[in-house]
């Protein structure tokens, strides 16, 4: 039956990349459906050294009883890196984004296999998060007239690196990445239909549907029960991704379309940090007190975890659809209703158990 579901899942992520290329370019739905095939096909050939170098113990933050290979994220971001080149060619904010991307996966492996220490791993991340914002136009502003450029950008990266990280800590239990961003993406990838004339910039544009791609390729792995995880190769990079997709949005004027796709994400993982703030623990040690994690603790499976998060995330897709079409009083509603159905989630999550 699970095999099933993932076979199913796949299918449908890819016809929709399918259905959102058929009226642009040729080159961006081949190359973004063979990615799929591709993901998969090179995941399998590296099944066998994951097994050997990089399986995942049982520890403080994890929600598996026994070992399991990661370093999937190895094929997810080989399938955007090398899709974005093949399609936009290699010009400078190519490169310097796939740039980007590829040393903070390099970093996230070597943290897999052997973890690094906070402070070093902050740096690259920064780096790479101050690598990525460069890529967007000078003109290309949040709040035009409102603060200097400098000043936006250094508030946004602080945004994107918590993002980056966020999506580490909340890559935890079965499938539940999936969940969270396969709606996420269809939704910006289809966004100009909704919206005539709303264009993201080329990278996002581009590395959207190519992500779609490479989850797809990973679900058949990653679906509950998992037979291997994404590791810090993947999660963290794909946190660049998504962070960098959600500011282009922004900036391009779906502000609420991109509050309202992450925040489940963002509203588990923040509350989460606030309480244990509040707590004076060492916020930066592994722990296993997210909402989400506090659900499968309590006897809930990670299936229905991640279930759950996957329907939320699906209709928030649809709350920050229809806030494209709004007056910003509606946008409004759509945020704030978005926010009490994330909020009500972790809510029902925390009351199944308490945190250990």
């Amino acid at each position: 039956m699970n095999r099933s579901l993932q076979a199913a899942t796949a299918a449908v992520i890819l016809l929709g990349l399918v259905a959102l290329a058929s009226d642009r370019v040729a080159v961006l739905g081949g190359v973004a459906v063979l990615g799929g095939v591709a993901c998969a096909g090179l995941t399998l050939a590296l099944m066998p050294l994951f097994q050997a170098y990089a399986l995942a113990r049982p520890s403080a933050r994890s929600s598996h009883r026994t070992s399991v290979p990661q370093g999937g994220g190895v094929a997810v971001m080989g399938t955007v890196i090398v899709g974005l080149i093949l399609t936009l060619g290699l010009s400078a904010s190519v490169a310097g984004f796939a740039a980007a991307l590829g040393f903070l996966a390099l970093v996230g492996a070597f943290d897999d296999i052997r973890p690094l220490s906070v402070l070093p791993r902050l740096g690259v991340q920064a780096l790479c998060v101050a690598v990525a914002l460069w890529t967007l136009p000078h003109e290309l502003r949040l709040v035009p007239g409102v603060l200097p450029l400098i000043v936006e950008r250094i508030l946004l990266a602080f945004g994107c690196l918590w993002f980056v990280n966020l999506t580490n800590f909340m890559d935890g239990i079965d499938g539940i990445t999936i969940a969270a961003f396969v709606p996420l993406l269809l939704c910006a990838a289809g966004m100009d239909r909704v919206q005539p004339g709303l264009w993201l910039g080329p990278l996002s544009a581009t590395s959207a549907p190519l992500l779609l791609a490479g989850l797809a390729g990973f679900v058949f792995f990653n679906w509950p029960p998992a037979r291997l995880f994404l590791g810090d190769v993947g999660s963290l990079p794909i946190g660049l991704v998504v962070s960098y997709l959600l500011v282009d949005m922004a900036a391009h004027g779906a502000i609420a379309a991109a509050l309202i796709l992450p925040l489940y994400h963002a509203l588990d993982a923040t509350s989460t940090l606030l309480m244990r703030l509040a707590r004076r623990e060492r916020v930066w040690d592994a722990h296993r007190q997210h909402a989400y994690q506090v659900a499968v603790d309590s006897g809930w499976s990670h299936l229905a975890v991640s279930g759950l998060v996957l329907a939320l995330n699906c209709v928030l897709a649809g709350l920050a659809v229809l806030s494209l079409r709004l007056e910003p009083w509606g946008q409004g509603l759509c945020i704030a209703f978005g926010t009490a159905l994330a909020l009500s989630l972790i809510l029902i999550f925390r009351g199944r158990g308490v945190a250990r």
